[in-house]
């Protein structure tokens, strides 16, 4: 046994250098086989890893919510498309809904208010916002739901809502912008032309998708319907159940006091959306899913194409060393020393091509990365998914010229010209 193991160890070091000298003597021919396997592995990593990158940064930039929280609103978060007429259809949520809501629900933990638009004309004596900065209504309950706090003075209170009074809570994106070396609180800023005093300032959030999430400037929601909204403005309820085993029942409890205060009938579906973190970012695996899979396909007939082109050379290779192979069986070379050399070489054009391949696709895959500012991905699952079916194309498609190889007869191929 022990013999064995050395002797098999033996041939696939020699077929191993035999393999690697044969390539070095082909370079161009090994090229352009490297070449195709390369290009095929390519683009599945690189496809693959653009997704995950993607996947990842959706998978944070999506998970908005505080814990055990959904979202009751007229619209579905994500639509592939153009908007269904049914949604533009439904009634708008508005304020008297949401105050109905949240007098009969009894099992949530806070119940909350929002609504958002962009505003450009942001000033604060002689400095301007640029560009648009998101404007939105909420009230006491806001700044806990969208999973941030205040940083410094004081949250939109009750009485603010109550009063429609003209305050607002700045993001740190509008006081590096307006306030730069001052104390933004108690100063006043104009949006629209309308005064506002700034009453707090909340917490850096940081980027998601590329893009600030601290641009915005909220207002108490009453001063927001009043001053900013129009025909089309529906509300945001935003509910957070006590805890998670309680999430179910209360969702099931709003779904219902909402389809009575919207007075939808027995049996007919809902007119609003129950919009949660998990199902946002289920909705767009479900559409990556389909590309994957479309990525998938194109590349594996990439693959079966470079493994021909593989089975191709290595029959070329085997015609152009017949002598060669007829004075290794001379000198005491089995079959199975001239498969396992052969064999050997189309693993190897395999495996260099999809190394090559892997590390090209993982870098091109992270531009993306690059161009939305997220951190990057190396998919190592997939990395090793194209090393295995490398090896299995190298192996596929090389054993028949490896075979052909072992089975020439060494008499006939000394005397091959």
């Amino acid at each position: 046994m022990k013999m064995l193991s050395r002797n098999l160890k033996n041939i696939l070091k020699e077929s191993f250098y035999m393999a690697i000298d044969a390539i070095r003597q082909n370079k161009l021919r090994s090229s352009l086989t490297l070449l195709g396997i390369s290009i095929g592995v390519f683009s599945v990593i690189g496809v693959m890893t653009a997704i995950r990158t993607l996947e990842s940064s959706v998978a944070s930039g999506l998970n908005v919510f505080a814990a055990n929280t959904f979202v009751i609103q007229k619209y579905p978060e994500i639509q592939i498309g153009r908007r269904d007429k049914k949604y533009r259809n439904r009634k708008n949520i508005d304020y008297s809904q949401y105050k109905k809501l949240k007098e009969r629900a009894k099992l949530p933990a806070l119940v909350s208010v929002s609504e958002g638009s962009s505003i450009r004309d942001v000033k604060y004596r002689d400095k301007k916002v640029n560009n648009y900065v998101e404007l939105f209504g909420g009230d006491e309950g806001s700044i806990r739901i969208f999973k941030t706090f205040i940083a410094d003075g004081r949250n939109i209170a009750p009485d603010d809502v109550r009063y429609s009074r003209n305050v607002c809570v700045l993001g740190m994106d509008v006081v590096d912008r307006l306030f730069p070396f001052e104390n933004p609180l108690s100063k006043k800023i104009q949006l629209n032309g309308l005064d506002y005093t700034v009453i707090g300032v909340a917490e850096k959030k940081g980027e998601a998708f590329g893009q600030s999430q601290d641009n915005y400037i909220a207002i108490p929601i009453t001063n927001f319907l009043k001053k900013f909204s129009n025909k089309w403005t529906s509300l945001s309820i935003n509910i957070e159940a006590s805890s998670e085993l309680e999430y179910e029942k209360t969702r099931q409890e709003a779904i219902g006091v909402m389809r009575s205060v919207r007075k939808v009938g027995p049996g007919e579906e809902n007119d609003f959306e129950i919009v949660t973190s998990n199902e946002m970012i289920e909705t767009l695996s479900g559409f990556t899913s389909g590309i994957k899979v479309f990525a998938l396909l194109v590349s594996v007939i990439a693959l079966v194409v470079a493994g021909i082109g593989i089975m191709n050379i290595m029959l070329v290779s085997v015609t152009e060393r017949i002598k060669e192979i007829g004075i290794r069986k001379a000198i005491g070379a089995t079959k199975q020393d001239i498969l396992t050399q052969f064999l050997m070489e189309a693993v190897f054009l395999s495996e260099f091509g999809g190394i090559a391949g892997i590390v090209f696709g993982v870098g091109a895959g992270n531009i993306v990365s690059f161009i939305f500012n997220i951190p990057a991905v190396i998919p190592i699952d997939w990395a090793i998914i194209g090393l295995v079916v490398c090896s299995v194309i190298g192996i596929g498609f090389g054993i028949y010229p490896a075979w052909k190889a072992a089975q020439l007869d060494p008499i006939e191929s000394l005397r091959f010209e």
